[in-house]
């Protein structure tokens, strides 16, 4: 779509100049960049306390370690309740072991899918390779 190059004289010109509404709306983007305050990104973490009367190692078997799930959506490690942030460590502590013991998962077969499913992530970050699911018979009566 060409405009005509050529006007005659006398007739009033009918583009608008957008050079004063450019640079109007330059100052503004200007004015509130400047304006915008300076976002702080806090990350707030629950350290560990470090206890020095508590020196038990984990509970950590040399040959396998099973990690079972109730229908309540508890994670048991080798029977002993846990967080996923300890079992992270603590499999990051089997990974370490030479030989890398097993690691046996029993869900139960009433547990929550998004909590075997987070606990399979995990495993998953601590890159564990020796993995079995075991007691897999009670999901056939499903």
């Amino acid at each position: 779509m060409a405009m005509a190059a050529s006007t005659t004289e006398g007739e009033p010109m009918m583009d608008i100049n957008t050079t004063p509404l450019i640079d109007v709306m330059l100052v503004l983007l200007i004015m509130f960049i400047i304006t915008i305050p300076v976002q702080t990104h806090a990350v707030k973490l629950d350290l560990p306390v470090n206890d020095q009367n508590n020196t038990t190692p984990p509970p950590i078997d040399p040959v396998k370690n099973k990690v079972t799930i109730d229908p309540a959506g508890t994670v048991f490690w080798n029977g002993t309740p846990v967080q996923l942030t300890t079992l992270k460590q603590y499999l990051d502590l089997t990974q370490s072991m030479n030989p890398v013991p097993e690691l046996h998962l029993q869900p139960d077969p009433q547990a929550r899918y998004d909590v075997v499913d987070n606990v399979l992530a995990v495993t998953k970050r601590a890159q564990v390779e020796k993995m079995g699911f075991i007691g897999n018979e009670a999901y056939g009566n499903f």
